[in-house]
């Protein structure tokens, strides 16, 4: 049986809203035949200053294969996640939102930038991973 492949993923999300992002990095250590590395920036490590962490965050964000964009209406008014997908987008990397559950719609900043949104499921969320990653 060949081995799986590792998906190197970056999470964009607000750290006021942890709770989303620890669910969502529980739904993907649950998806079976599945291995990812989160290459996110949690509240528990965060970095430094302004300009330390757009450096950081840049060299958080290039190894990606995607980014996931935790998609709540909070989305529309977080200047960093804005910062981060339109740093996504200049590199070519794919940004997949991700609508919270429960959620219809996704703000128009996510609407603009997201290669596809899907809802809040195992099974799509790691298919549109496996869709966009880079063919290695």
């Amino acid at each position: 049986m060949p081995s799986l492949r590792t998906y190197s993923i970056f999470i964009c999300h607000d750290w006021e809203y942890s709770d989303e992002y620890y669910r969502n990095c529980d739904l993907l250590d649950c998806a079976p035949n599945f291995r990812w590395r989160n290459l996110s920036v949690p509240e528990h490590d965060p970095l430094d200053t302004d300009q330390v962490l757009q450096k950081n965050l840049r060299d958080q964000i290039r190894p990606a294969d995607v980014m996931l964009v935790l998609a709540g209406m909070y989305t529309a008014r977080s200047a960093w996640m804005d910062w981060e997908m339109a740093f996504a987008r200049r590199i070519g990397t794919h940004i997949i939102g991700v609508r919270p559950w429960g959620n219809v719609q996704a703000p128009v900043i996510v609407q603009r930038n997201a290669a596809e949104i899907v809802g809040w499921n195992m099974t799509t969320i790691v298919a549109a991973i496996r869709y966009y990653a880079p063919r290695h």
